[in-house]
C-alpha cells in the first residue's frame, strides 16, 4: 500500500484466494477506462443479422412473385436473411397449400443465392419460411 500511495496509484487485489493473495500496482479508473473502450471495439466488430421481409398472398400473381423474387434476391446477395411469409386474410385460409407451394417455389428459385433456414410453418394466419444467405457469395 505504501508504495501506491508513494505512485499515486491504487492497489487492487487479483487473486484474493492465493497464499499471500496477489494484489497489482495500477491506475484503476484508467484500467476501467480501458477495458470499456475493449469491450465497445468487440460490439462494434459483432455482425448484427439483418431479416428482410417479404409478403405474398396465397394468390399472387406471376409478375408480383417475379417482382418480389427480385427483392428477395438482392436481399439475400446483400447478407440479410430472408423471412418470406404468405399471408391469410379472411376465408383465403383454404388456400393453405397454393401457400406452401408459392413458398417452395421461391426456396427453389433462390436456390442459387440462398438456403432455406425454416421450411414454411403455419403460425395463425401466416405460412413463414426462412431463408439465409449463402456464404461465399
Amino acid at each position: 500500500m505504501e508504495i501506491a500511495n508513494e505512485l499515486g496509484l491504487d492497489l487492487v487485489e487479483i487473486s484474493p484466494k492465493a497464499i499471500p493473495p496477489v494484489c497489482k500496482v495500477m491506475d484503476y479508473k484508467k484500467f476501467l477506462y480501458e477495458q470499456k473502450k475493449r469491450d465497445k471495439a468487440l460490439k462494434s466488430k459483432a455482425t448484427k443479422v439483418i431479416i428482410k421481409e417479404i409478403r405474398f398472398g396465397p394468390n399472387t400473381d406471376d409478375h408480383d412473385y417475379q417482382f418480389k423474387k427480385k427483392h428477395a434476391e438482392k436481399f439475400l446477395r446483400d447478407g440479410a436473411k430472408l423471412k418470406a411469409f404468405v399471408f391469410f386474410k379472411g376465408r383465403s385460409i383454404i388456400f393453405k397449400e397454393q401457400g406452401q407451394i408459392l413458398l417452395l417455389r421461391l426456396a427453389q428459385d433462390l436456390e442459387e443465392v440462398g438456403k432455406v433456414e425454416q421450411m414454411p410453418k403455419l403460425e395463425g394466419k401466416r405460412m413463414i419460411m426462412f431463408i439465409a444467405p449463402k456464404k461465399g457469395k
